[in-house]
């Protein structure tokens, strides 16, 4: 059993983790997994909240308003923790026509937004002049528009699906409009539990290729670890360092997401964390993701009041307005912020609020009510 944290024979190890920090010092793995399993929740949040300040000195939060598409549930990769999906040739699998993802990115511009997230699952019919001539038609459309769409796995299925080589995928997709890659799919990066939680899907290598050829080719993108199923703390710690030395050779992710494991109508089913051990989560996240400049709640999965709360956790970016969302929601978890309630957290813990876009540029402040 874990001795409580007031009375751990730990406490000069942690003490000198946390003197590194203050210090500016990169902490290693060890040191991350020490504060990860010991540290008390509240002195994180404080060493977490030393390096937020630090790095945005400003007090400023942001956020975005766009939109999540998601362009086809028809996926064969089986992840058991997904309530989202289905099977090929499922009944209720569906692929959005182009009107429809039109429909869905004017009402994102009425509403002040110019992103989508495009993401879907692993549609067995669809090849990669598909993902073209959908890009081109809503670049034409809407010229402004920027495309954070299809996360590393969707890539790796495209590129095999089509027969044709990684970097071959992503310059063809980024010449057809794809402007940034989105972090998900990432879950954990440790291939043990990777293949305990889906039957088909990209390698813990895979995924961190596709992003390093994707900021090759000039492209940014976020990074996310969904944690709380089968890993242990030391695979999120693992998870933490493939993405520090993947940043340190690219510096192309802008964000760190990390969210819950949303247990209900899935085949994984299970327990899910707690809202403390989220937090833990995130404020050493923050700590060891030295050369990550920004953090971003998820409220989607912890609600409106952890995603405020964790505004103390090192947390600097609230996300999406969401103006839709549908993934979460089928695992049967089911939160809303629009602008104004994403506004009125940020000041309530005494920071400004201000819009941004995918690359973390200021587009002005909120859009009054």
């Amino acid at each position: 059993m874990t001795p409580t944290v007031e009375h751990a024979p730990q406490r000069p190890a942690l003490d000198a983790v946390a003197e590194a920090v203050l210090a500016r010092r990169r902490i290693a793995a060890r040191d991350a997994l020490l504060l990860l399993e010991h540290e008390r929740l509240t002195t994180l949040g404080a060493l977490a909240d030393v390096v937020r300040r630090r790095k945005h000195p400003d007090g400023v939060v942001t956020y975005i308003v766009d939109r999540n598409v998601n362009y086809t549930n028809v996926c064969n990769a089986f992840c058991t923790f997904c309530a989202f999906y289905r099977a090929p040739k499922h009944a209720e699998g569906y692929v959005l026509p182009v009107e429809e993802i039109e429909r869905k990115i004017r009402e994102t511009y009425e509403l002040g937004g110019n992103q989508i997230l495009l993401q879907g699952g692993h549609n067995p019919d669809l090849r990669i002049e598909w993902y073209e001539d959908l890009f081109r038609r809503l670049k034409e459309s809407f010229p402004d528009l920027w495309l954070h769409a299809l996360s590393p796995p969707e890539i790796v299925h495209i590129y095999r699906s089509s027969r044709i080589p990684l970097a071959e995928t992503i310059a063809r997709l980024h010449a057809a409009g794809l402007d940034s890659v989105p972090g998900g799919g990432a879950e954990i990066l440790v291939d043990r539990v990777r293949r305990a939680l889906a039957r088909n899907k990209c390698t813990a290598d895979e995924w961190l290729a596709v992003m390093e050829e994707a900021h090759r080719q000039g492209l940014r993108s976020t990074a996310t670890m969904m944690f709380g199923h089968v890993e242990t703390r030391a695979d999120r710690i693992e998870h933490l360092v493939r993405l520090r030395d993947l940043q340190d050779r690219t510096a192309g992710f802008t964000a760190f997401i990390g969210w819950t494991y949303q247990a209900q109508h899935t085949e994984l089913g299970g327990a899910e964390v707690t809202s403390a051990e989220y937090l833990r989560t995130l404020a050493v996240a923050r700590v060891f993701l030295d050369n990550v400049d920004n953090i971003q709640a998820s409220w989607v999965t912890q609600g409106p009041k952890m995603g405020a709360a964790s505004l103390a956790f090192g947390v600097n970016d609230m996300g999406s307005t969401m103006i839709e969302e549908n993934v979460v929601s089928a695992a049967g978890t089911v939160h809303a912020m629009d602008e104004p309630a994403i506004v009125a957290a940020i000041r309530d813990a005494g920071l400004v609020a201000a819009r941004r876009s995918m690359l973390y540029e200021r587009v002005g402040g909120p859009v009054p009510a």
